[in-house]
């Protein structure tokens, strides 16, 4: 579980040490930073390099929590896992994130809590309606994956359930706690399940049998079934992307890309687009740093 995030700063004084990019962790690929340097480099930069933090979110404390709970749920022995056994996991739960990162208590009043963990409640009903916990154990759970592919290219990301049936066959899940995406988001969901594919193949040396996106808020199930030569050529894919990050990495020139999403941006501050100022160029990190998840749990929730 990763901390929820707090607010950037919005002047562009960030830390501008000449040694800092000799402490700052490896960048990677996981689905989001490959996604945020295809909508927006600069957008990649601030996230992945300067690793400026962004304000925490409400859908996406709730989706920690979430996810806290499913996680914990399926550390039960299979004939516990029901429904009210999950339901009194949720206010441990929340107690828990409360405590590590005091923090997330200024989005949630004490007069909201009871809507709050009212809402997660509900995601979690919800999450019986699309499958039974009590018939499957897991091989694994909210599982850190990294691979480094032959040209270098690192990439890395939390799993949320990795399924393996008796006959071998792996399945590969992941929940998300907004709605399903429409048609025009339909590729980015895509990329991440192809991307979860390819670094179980990578690592294991098999295709996942199946990929399952479970989205809570409206009761859908997105799967996809990968093959080899498919996942081949998305490695290629993601080669090339990875040597795009890499040549703005050499210069720092990173470019802001304009668009609608810009509203949504945390970063609008900091984007010259918008009369922002950027901070230094930390420059690229080196290799032999100490490395950490490029996706927290709060990005994989958020999408």
């Amino acid at each position: 579980m990763s901390s929820p995030a707090s607010t950037p700063p919005t002047d562009g004084a960030a830390a501008s040490d000449p040694g800092a990019a000799a402490s700052r962790p490896r960048p990677a690929l996981s689905p989001s930073r490959a996604m945020d340097f295809k909508q927006c480099p600069l957008k990649y930069r601030f996230r992945a390099i300067d690793r400026i933090p962004e304000p925490p979110s409400r859908n996406a404390l709730r989706g920690t929590v979430v996810h806290a709970v499913l996680e914990d749920l399926y550390g039960l022995p299979a004939a516990q896992r029901q429904p009210v056994r999950a339901e009194s996991l949720i206010v441990p739960t929340w107690a828990r994130v409360a405590a590590e990162w005091p923090e997330v208590t200024e989005l949630i009043t004490d007069a909201e809590l009871d809507g709050f963990l009212g809402e997660v409640r509900t995601l979690v009903q919800t999450y019986y309606r699309l499958e039974d916990p009590t018939r499957f154990d897991p091989e694994s759970r909210e599982a850190r994956v990294e691979v480094e592919l032959d040209d270098g290219v690192l990439l890395r990301g939390f799993v949320d359930r990795i399924d393996v049936a008796p006959t071998g066959q792996l399945r590969v899940v992941d929940y998300k706690t907004g709605r399903a995406p429409g048609p025009t988001q339909e590729t980015r969901a895509l990329f991440q399940l192809k991307f979860y594919a390819l670094v179980v193949l990578r690592t294991r040396g098999i295709v996942p049998t199946q990929l399952r996106l479970i989205y809570l808020a409206d009761e859908q199930i997105l799967t996809y079934a990968p093959d080899e030569e498919e996942l081949r050529r998305f490695e290629r894919t993601l080669s090339a992307l990875w040597e795009a990050i890499l040549d703005a990495g050499r210069t720092g020139d990173f470019q802001p890309n304009r668009g609608w999403l810009c509203s949504y941006c945390d970063y609008k501050p900091l984007c010259p687009e918008f009369g922002g100022t950027p901070p230094p160029y930390p420059g690229w990190p080196t290799e032999g740093t100490t490395e950490s998840p490029d996706e927290t749990l709060a990005d994989a929730v958020a999408e």
